[in-house]
């Protein structure tokens, strides 16, 4: 969806990927933001560059492992000689007492989850060194980044000084709720990057040069605002993406990740952080380069080291190869990685089901009937739907049935979006209809039943599924409830069955992810779902 600004300013000098276009179409064609054409035709005199030629050679890299005693699942391998301890508590962090009181009195958290006391430690600590990072949905992943933006941040320099991008609005949105409740006590100003709705919108060459010192946006919006000269990069520390295997996909939003990676290096682009070195406890040498020459600094400040943070739930293997080779080919450092063992990347959390219903209207009618009337514990539900015709449909059959339902998809105007988001948030509404554009880090704490009312499938090959959406949509299901607890309570997943090609796809998704989903027989059988519910606790 296209950005409501246009750019006025000519193109700064960043370098554009490569100019041959993918075949194959957006997964998430109904959000994703489209340049317009004045930011077009500067961008086509930019210099390009071919990244189809980056392959990553991890034989080549010398890494140590620092694992978890307590979850063998998650494996950090980290590349230097930087020690690392996992943190037992939030004050083995070094963090300001403004951020601890966020953290207890804000966001009420007692210790790190799992992969937080992991993760967070290679963020924070320098020379803050990149981190590629995969964490299950509701592993508290989302303040892992948040809290090393917050952490960075100089207070007294009023610009930016952290970026956040994300693919779709809504998860914009949700990251900033968190940081404004994060870092409430800290002083730290914050700005949402996204398309503007017709009642807020600002043309863009009557914006103000940014100076809110933590960014956060989708990638359209974020490059226009850099096109513009409205957004500088001089005083940038952090860049985080989230869900980064689909921002840095080809079918993604890859080119104007590049960009925006880009336009950061480019400010400073003499002088390269290449060294860092631990002489003893509590003195450190940072070797620096500028341009051919090298000069030592005992004892650095390192503030402005610039540090790029990429999170997802999934990476497949392509993007996983891309994203590690592009932060070494544009920063020139090293990296480290936190990735939970394929083998682990798995579905036992919840439980799930499927139905195999004879037409469309036993579909709607397992949801009516089911679901939504058996289940004693039900709380929200989001039914994922393939396509905006199917959501239109659903919509209207639960509403004549007179239920409370709203449902959301990419081609609404953006005050709609966050009308029914929020609508749903606050409870006003049990059912949100979806299309794949919540799949992705949306988390609501009173959803507990997830149905796949369409199986996700690739769009250029749609007798295959899409593993990474599936699994996405499953982790919308019971998400992080407290960070005490530690796996998911009272939810279930019911995948919706008709037609042949909907077995076929089920059963991939059951040998790909090496896990047998239980039936409930008939679809039209009480009692069978009477025990499904039981089990799942929603009963």
């Amino acid at each position: 969806m296209a950005d409501n600004e246009s750019v006025t300013s000519s193109s700064t000098a960043t370098v554009t990927p490569e100019a041959t276009k993918p075949t194959e179409t957006r997964r998430w064609a109904d959000v994703a933001e489209e340049a317009d054409e004045e930011q077009e035709r500067a961008e086509a005199s930019l210099t390009e560059v071919n990244l189809d030629s980056l392959a990553i050679d991890e034989s080549t890299l010398g890494h140590n492992t620092l694992t978890d005693p307590d979850d063998s699942r998650i494996e950090a391998v980290t590349s230097g000689d930087t020690p690392y301890t996992s943190a037992k508590r939030f004050e083995d962090l070094n963090l300001s007492p403004e951020l601890l009181k966020g953290l207890y009195v804000e966001m009420k958290f007692e210790k790190p989850s799992k992969i937080q006391a992991i993760s967070l430690p290679m963020i924070l600590t320098p020379p803050h060194k990149n981190l590629i990072a995969q964490a299950h949905n509701g592993s508290g992943k989302t303040t892992c980044f948040v809290l090393g933006m917050l952490s960075r941040v100089d207070p007294k320099l009023t610009a930016p000084q952290a970026l956040c991008i994300c693919p779709t609005r809504e998860l914009a949105i949700q990251n900033m709720e968190v940081l404004l409740k994060m870092g409430k006590f800290t002083g730290i100003t914050s700005e949402l990057a996204i398309p503007a709705d017709s009642a807020n919108y600002i043309p863009i060459h009557k914006r103000p040069p940014i100076t809110a010192q933590v960014i956060i946006g989708t990638p359209g919006t974020i490059c226009k605002w850099i096109l513009a000269r409205k957004l500088g990069m001089s005083q940038m520390k952090i860049l985080v993406f989230d869900e980064a295997d689909h921002m840095l996909a080809q079918s993604g939003f890859r080119d104007d990740s590049v960009k925006i990676m880009k336009s950061i290096t480019k400010v400073n682009s003499k002088c390269q952080a290449v060294a860092w070195y631990t002489i003893c406890p509590g003195n450190h040498l940072l070797l620096i380069r500028f341009g051919m020459k090298y000069i030592s600094i005992v004892d650095p400040v390192v503030e402005n080291y610039k540090q790029v943070l990429l999170f997802s739930a999934t990476f497949d293997d392509s993007v996983r190869a891309f994203v590690s080779k592009i932060v070494e080919e544009i920063f020139a450092t090293d990296y480290n990685q936190m990735f939970v063992k394929k083998e682990e990347l798995s579905l036992e959390s919840v439980i799930q089901y499927k139905v195999h219903c004879p037409d469309e209207l036993s579909k709607i009618m397992v949801i009516k009937d089911r679901i939504l009337e058996l289940g004693e514990r039900v709380g929200q539900i989001i039914v994922f739907v393939r396509s905006r015709n199917s959501a239109a449909m659903l919509h209207k059959s639960l509403v004549e049935l007179g239920y409370e339902v709203t449902t959301i998809q990419g081609a609404l105007k953006q005050e709609d979006r966050d009308r029914i988001i929020k609508e749903f948030k606050e409870g006003l509404t049990q059912v949100l209809i979806s299309t794949d554009l919540l799949a992705r880090g949306f988390d609501q704490q009173e959803v507990n039943v997830v149905v796949n009312y369409d199986l996700p499938v690739r769009y250029n090959s749609p007798s295959e599924p899409d593993y990474e959406v599936y699994l996405h949509r499953v982790g919308r299901a019971g998400t992080l409830w407290s960070q005490s607890l530690s796996n998911w309570l009272c939810c279930a997943v019911f995948n919706l069955l008709c037609l042949d090609r909907d077995d076929m796809t089920m059963a991939k998704i059951e040998k790909h992810f090496n896990h047998q989903i239980t039936e409930v027989a008939p679809w039209n059988s009480e009692e069978e779902f009477q025990v499904a519910l039981k089990n799942a606790g929603l009963l």
